[in-house]
């Protein structure tokens, strides 16, 4: 599409996109192959010509039996031309879509296991799509703030309290107990509405942290009957769980 975007030097005035005008039938070498390739009528292109002409005051085709021909003046404006749309295409290429592109950090907090089941999976196909964004992945148990800027995303299998902060849920996750049949034998399956009394636990450190009153399988669970273990020992548990002979579990989808 023409535009009325001028250049004022010398006295004279210049259209920029005569420039691309100028550029087509020089390529074309005739005012109808030149109209064909910018989707213009052919007395378009002529008076386009002529205008950028007298802009310059000079005169840059020589019409030849062969078509049009560049003239010494049109051999300088050539190069100029030229420039101009190799900067016109690179300020597209470098601006273009700008504001949609995604791009940037992404600070997400997690733990360790919803990272491993969930997330690193997930980030690869983000990666993929959107090579640009880089997340900065963080998968300890403290509960980072969100309203303080600590991360961007939290990843949790808990609601937030916060009712400023926009959360959903993505999936469910099924959850078990385990306990070896030495344990059971000694101290039995724990009932239901319990709370697990007189049981012991081991559970992740965050558990036990927060406002909130901690739960298990929809039971709450009291600090002085849950001890605490690293990742690395609940990995280690749950190595052992794969054998049936050594644990049973209890499943709950809370």
């Amino acid at each position: 599409m023409l535009t009325d975007a001028n250049l004022h030097h010398g006295g004279g005035t210049m259209n920029w996109d005569d420039a691309r005008v100028f550029l087509a039938v020089e390529r074309e070498k005739t005012l109808r192959g030149a109209a064909r390739t910018l989707n213009l009528d052919q007395a378009t292109v002529g008076r386009r010509i002529a205008a950028l002409e007298h802009a310059l005051r000079a005169t840059l085709f020589l019409r030849t039996s062969e078509g049009y021909a560049l003239t010494a003046a049109g051999e300088a404006a050539l190069r100029s031309a030229e420039k101009m749309e190799h900067s016109a295409h690179e300020l597209v290429r470098r601006t273009q879509g700008t504001d949609t592109r995604l791009a940037g950090d992404v600070r997400v907090t997690s733990t360790d296991s919803i990272a491993l089941e969930f997330l690193l999976p997930a980030i690869e196909r983000l990666h993929a799509a959107h090579p640009e964004v880089r997340v900065l992945l963080d998968t300890s148990t403290r509960m980072l703030n969100l309203a303080k800027r600590e991360a961007d995303i939290a990843v949790r299998s808990v609601r937030p309290d916060n009712p400023d902060l926009v959360a959903r849920r993505l999936a469910r996750w099924p959850m078990a107990l385990f306990a070896s049949n030495a344990y059971l034998e000694q101290h039995g399956s724990p009932a239901a509405g319990s709370a697990f009394a007189g049981h012991d636990l081991v559970v992740y450190q965050g558990n036990g942290t927060g406002h909130r009153s901690p739960t298990l399988a929809g039971e709450p669970i009291h600090r002085d009957m849950a001890g605490t273990r690293t990742w690395g020992g609940l990995r280690n548990l749950a190595r052992h769980a794969s054998r049936p002979s050594a644990y049973r579990a209890h499943r709950s989808n809370d």
